[in-house]
């Protein structure tokens, strides 16, 4: 009869044991197909242990299929000799994970949101109340687009903020805009010419090429994507962001709009995807209006998230689509759930009915002025004073920062990792980075740690 021996220290039940044993007899070939397992009760007997133990580690067999039953004859060994026909993977000896970002002493290009500026307080109070008052509602899965009081409340947020007048059926709600450009691709069409800027959010090129889709990029001149650009291209689809373009910072002026607008106009199937990532933060005048508000031909599908306004962990953003293909979303991919969790949902549909989101845009359009006059500042009285240029396009919550020096940006890259400096380069935003001019770079301001700017300034002079 079988005999195994168990491990009573173990933390691992017996019958778990007992079952293991038998297994790995039986994919060894010590149990041969067809062969008859002992009784429960004579093996218990046998091995010391209850009924219980011996018939549950049979019944883990049997669901895995690797014993069976006859009725009055007791337990047989399965065959299961097409195991031995599956080859086992080639080992890899490590996962090879992303780069981790570096601890630098100054991150001058970065995007993390600082921790002081997100309103924890507020939203632990909103999510407690959510909880506490709507439990049923948290517990019905949410409709393909999101739940209608978010909408509501994005919708009441863009009239006010943006002047633009939005059906909340409209709009579509999802876990970042990475997620909302997928669900692009399939809604427009994989036979479509995608066109992107260049220079341009490198992300954006990423996903399509990622989804096996034709993109293209499109040149910019002072006053953004070019329409001999979008001819150059062939292109169906241009993605945009026209308020404040990054890396450059350039606001496309009104007459290149309506020149988009027409391009668009000319054939069946053409669309723009307005990407207006961070336009609560224009902080020179009033907000830019949209593209998609002086569209009166549906051809302007308009994208924006809450990772700028609140915090870039948020992952909650949306898009307003054109009644034509709003309705064919519903018609032909409201099978998809939306990928943002229904408690997140009314929460921030709280935190905006209330009031708190506009107060808080206008707290963190307060604290970046300030933050951007002092950043000036430190730079002004700075040993790199003389050696640099601040360029400015009404840029948001970053500038670009031209240095004075015959060093290519590659060396000054090698040289600022080695002092843990991070600044990006403008030319990584190019398709073709020699063509971008040298020795500039993207200045992040909105978390800059002031107390360490002097000292980082010292060393990029130094650097040059």
């Amino acid at each position: 009869m079988l005999t195994y021996i168990f491990d009573n220290t173990a933390s691992t039940a017996l019958y778990e044991q007992l079952y293991q044993f038998i297994k790995n007899d039986i994919i060894g070939g010590v149990l041969k197909a067809g062969e008859r397992l002992p009784s429960k009760r004579n093996f218990a007997k046998h091995l010391g242990v209850s009924t219980i133990t011996i018939e549950n580690a049979y019944g883990q067999l049997m669901s895995e299929g690797y014993v069976y039953s006859l009725q009055k004859k007791g337990y047989f060994v399965s065959d299961i000799s097409e195991i031995a026909k599956i080859r086992p993977a080639d080992a890899v000896s490590d996962i090879q994970l992303p780069t981790e970002i570096e601890n630098y002493f100054a991150d001058l290009s970065g995007n993390r949101t600082n921790p002081d500026n997100f309103p924890f307080s507020v939203w632990a109070k909103l999510m407690r109340e959510t909880i506490s008052e709507k439990s049923g509602e948290l517990m019905i899965s949410s409709p393909c687009g999101g739940i209608y009081p978010l909408r509501c409340a994005i919708a009441k947020h863009l009239k006010s903020f943006r002047g633009m007048d939005v059906d909340p059926d409209r709009i579509i709600v999802g876990a970042g805009t990475e997620y909302l450009y997928g669900m692009l691709i399939q809604l427009l069409g994989r036979d479509k010419i995608y066109c992107v800027e260049n220079p341009g959010y490198q992300k954006i090129a990423q996903i399509y090429k990622s989804n096996e889709i034709d993109y293209r990029y499109a040149d910019m001149d002072g006053q953004g994507l070019t329409i001999k650009g979008l001819s150059d291209a062939d292109a169906d689809i241009a993605h945009i962001s026209p308020t404040h373009h990054f890396p450059t910072g350039i606001t496309m002026p009104v007459s290149r709009r309506y020149e988009l607008l027409a391009w668009a106009n000319e054939r069946d199937g053409r669309y723009i995807i307005e990407d207006d990532y961070d336009s609560e933060f224009r902080l020179d005048g009033k907000p830019i209006p949209s593209m998609q508000s002086i569209d009166i031909s549906e051809k302007v599908i308009y994208i924006n998230t809450f990772s700028k306004s609140l915090a870039s962990t948020i992952r909650i953003s949306y898009m307003v689509l054109p009644v034509h293909l709003a309705n064919l979303f519903y018609r032909t991919m409201s099978f998809y759930s939306c990928t943002v969790s229904t408690f997140e949902q009314y929460t921030l549909a709280r935190f905006i009915e209330e009031g708190y989101f506009e107060k808080h845009i206008n707290r963190m359009r307060l604290f970046y002025t300030r933050q951007r006059s002092r950043v000036l500042d430190c730079i002004k009285i700075s040993p790199l004073s003389t050696r640099c240029k601040i360029i400015e396009e009404d840029s948001g919550l970053h500038f670009l920062l031209r240095l004075y020096t015959d060093l290519t940006d590659s060396e000054l890259l090698r040289r600022f990792a080695k002092n843990k400096i991070h600044l990006s380069p403008l030319s990584k935003y190019y398709n073709n980075p020699s063509a971008a001019a040298e020795h500039t770079f993207i200045l992040n301001y909105s978390n800059i740690d002031l107390s360490s700017l002097p000292k980082a300034l010292e060393i990029i002079a130094e650097v040059i």
